[in-house]
Formats: structure tokens, C-alpha cells, sequence
């Protein structure tokens, strides 16, 4: 990254806390984001459109989590030995990941508020085939953004060791004029504003729906403490995770282009940009906390194979018993016909 003539680097932190915090989202996001994906394609039987919807959040935090081993060798060498094509690829996923995730969020959000709000309109909506074909355009989406950055970004020599190469940084003033500066306003409005404004009506208007006393009666359908604490899980990871990285990206993009001038300003931005770079990463050891508050297919299906298993197992002692009674019933008019038969023969 260049600096100001008259500022100074204070970012130098940055490399032993992307080195920690990586390592710990890689074996925690990995080991939670298979259990997911373990669950929803061999545990879970019977899946709807919000499955649909997580397992591929879960496949996106996965392409992203496998990268990270790479970005930590990369922090603590300073150095990226591993070719410009797997540099490219990384910074793709990173962006792949992030707007990806923020967008299934959006998606099992508005499904949410569809099934709360207007159940009954939303019936040939809220349908598994319907859900796939909005996964395949979120992908077409965040691909058609992530690909072309990653890709049209080339990875860059140290000034003072032409033998260090970076990668997901450092990029001249000229690729950010050129190229990141569009990008940055291309991902914040469709990314991150659009997700963010749909999230925030989504949940109010699910609120105002779960107030009316109609809907808490509703048959016993709707469980209010749950659908409220699903909200509020959902909305707190989400705007806890992305909201501080995407305000302060845009202030890094004016500070990058010199549209926004001054030491204490740069300072400021630097300083802020890898600790919220820390916290949107974590979003994939967050995620699965999503899956267990929002489906209640999961916890539906887990409870009735539990019952499906005790009822086969009564059911069974019941036809057991049914059937040792019926046999002794069968045995006892037997003897009682043989006899009556050997009583009139004689």
C-alpha cells in the first residue's frame, strides 16, 4: 500500500493479527461448515427452500475457508511463492464469500418475512424449485463481480525486495482510479446496501406481524420467542460481521483514489480497515449459528427421527406382545378343539 509523501505506514500490525485470526476462522469455520454440510445432505431428510438456501452459504464459506491456509502462510512470510493464478483465485473467493454470504442471508430473510407475512400468497413462491433458481442468480452475481477483480488484478513486488511478491494488497493508486474504485461502488450498493435495507424491512415488518394477535393465535404455528430470537441472531450477525468492513471500505476506496487527503484521515482508515478485514471473515464460523436458529427443519427433523425411533421401538414390543398374545390365543384353541375332537370320538 502507498502512503501520503509526508504520512506514515501504521498498518504494520496488521500481519500477526490476519496470521491468528485466519488460522483460528480456518479450523473453526472448516470443522463447523462440514458438520453443516454433514447434516443438510446426509442427517436432514426432509429439506425446504431455507436449506436450500443455507447449504449454499455453506458451500460458499467452504470454497472461502479452503483458501485460508494459504493467506496465513502468506502473513507470516510476507511473501506469495504460490503463483499470480492461486492469487487471483484467493482474492476472488475472498469477495466470492463475503457478498455471497451476505446475499443467501438476504435470501433466507426475505423467505422468512414471505412465510410470516403472507403465507398464503407466497405458497407458489416460497418452493424449492423457485429457491434453486435464485441460488443459481445469486452465484451468476457474485461471480460475475468477484471473478473479473480477482482476476484483473496482478499481484505486486516489494519496492525494496524485488524477490517478495504481495497478494490482497499493496495495489497502486492506478488500479484503484482505474479499476477498484468501480468495484467498490458496484459491491457496497448491490452487496451490502441492498442486502442491508431488505434485511432491516424484512425483520421489521416480521415484528409488526408477530404483534397482531391473530398471528400469535394462529393455530399454534408460530412460536413468537423463537421467530424473535431468530431475528435477532440473524440481523446481529449480519450487521456485526459486514457493516463495519464495508463502511470503512469505502473510506479506504476515497483515501486510496486521494479523494480524501490527510494524514490523520489515512491513519484512521488503516487502522481500521484490517480489524474489520478480521471481523467480516469470521462471518463463516457465525453462519452455522444462523442454520440452527433460522431452519426449524433441522431441529424438526432431528426431533421426529427421535420420535420416529421411540415410536418403532413401541410400535415393536406392541406387535411383539400382540403377536406372542395372538399365537397363545391360537395355540390354547387348538388344544381346546383337539380335545372337544378326542371327547366326541370316544
Amino acid at each position: 500500500m502507498r502512503t501520503g509523501k509526508n504520512c506514515t505506514k501504521n498498518d504494520g500490525f496488521k500481519y500477526p493479527l490476519y496470521s491468528i485470526v485466519f488460522s483460528i476462522v480456518f479450523v473453526v469455520g472448516l470443522i463447523t461448515n462440514v458438520a453443516a454440510m454433514y447434516i443438510f445432505t446426509c442427517t436432514l431428510k426432509l429439506r425446504n427452500e431455507t436449506t436450500t438456501y443455507m447449504m449454499n452459504l455453506v458451500v460458499s464459506d467452504l470454497l472461502f475457508v479452503f483458501t485460508l491456509p494459504l493467506r496465513v502462510f502468506y502473513f507470516i512470510n510476507q511473501n506469495w511463492p504460490f503463483g499470480s493464478v492461486l492469487c487471483k483465485l484467493s482474492v476472488s473467493l475472498f469477495y466470492t464469500n463475503m457478498y455471497g454470504s451476505m446475499l443467501f442471508l438476504t435470501c433466507i430473510s426475505v423467505d422468512r418475512f414471505l412465510a410470516i407475512v403472507h403465507p398464503l400468497r407466497s405458497r407458489t413462491l416460497r418452493t424449492k424449485r423457485n429457491a434453486k433458481i435464485v441460488c443459481a442468480a445469486v452465484w451468476v452475481l457474485v461471480l460475475s463481480g468477484s471473478l473479473p477483480t480477482g482476476f484483473k488484478l496482478e499481484a505486486t513486488t516489494a519496492n525494496n525486495n524485488r524477490t517478495a511478491r504481495f497478494c490482497f494488497e499493496n495495489f497502486s493508486t492506478n488500479q484503484w482510479k482505474s479499476h477498484l474504485s468501480k468495484v467498490v461502488i458496484f459491491i457496497e450498493t448491490v452487496g451490502f446496501l441492498i442486502p442491508l435495507l431488505l434485511n432491516v424491512v424484512c425483520s421489521v415488518m416480521v415484528l409488526q406481524t408477530l404483534r397482531q394477535p391473530q398471528t400469535i393465535s394462529r393455530g399454534g404455528k408460530l412460536n413468537k420467542t423463537k421467530i424473535l430470537r431468530m431475528i435477532i441472531v440473524h440481523l446481529s450477525i449480519f450487521c456485526f460481521c459486514f457493516i463495519p468492513y464495508n463502511v470503512n471500505l469505502v473510506f479506504y476506496a476515497l483515501v486510496r483514489t486521494d479523494t480524501l487527503k490527510g494524514c490523520f484521515v489515512e491513519s484512521v482508515v488503516r487502522t481500521i480497515y484490517p480489524i474489520a478485514l478480521c471481523i467480516a471473515v469470521s462471518n463463516c464460523c457465525f453462519d452455522p449459528i444462523v442454520y440452527y436458529f433460522t431452519s426449524e427443519t433441522i431441529q424438526n427433523s432431528i426431533k421426529r427421527k427421535s420420535q420416529a425411533n421411540r415410536s418403532y421401538d413401541v410400535k415393536f414390543s406392541e406387535a411383539l406382545q400382540s403377536e406372542t398374545s395372538s399365537n397363545l390365543q391360537f395355540n390354547l384353541r387348538t388344544i381346546k378343539a383337539k380335545v372337544f375332537h378326542n371327547e366326541s370320538s370316544v
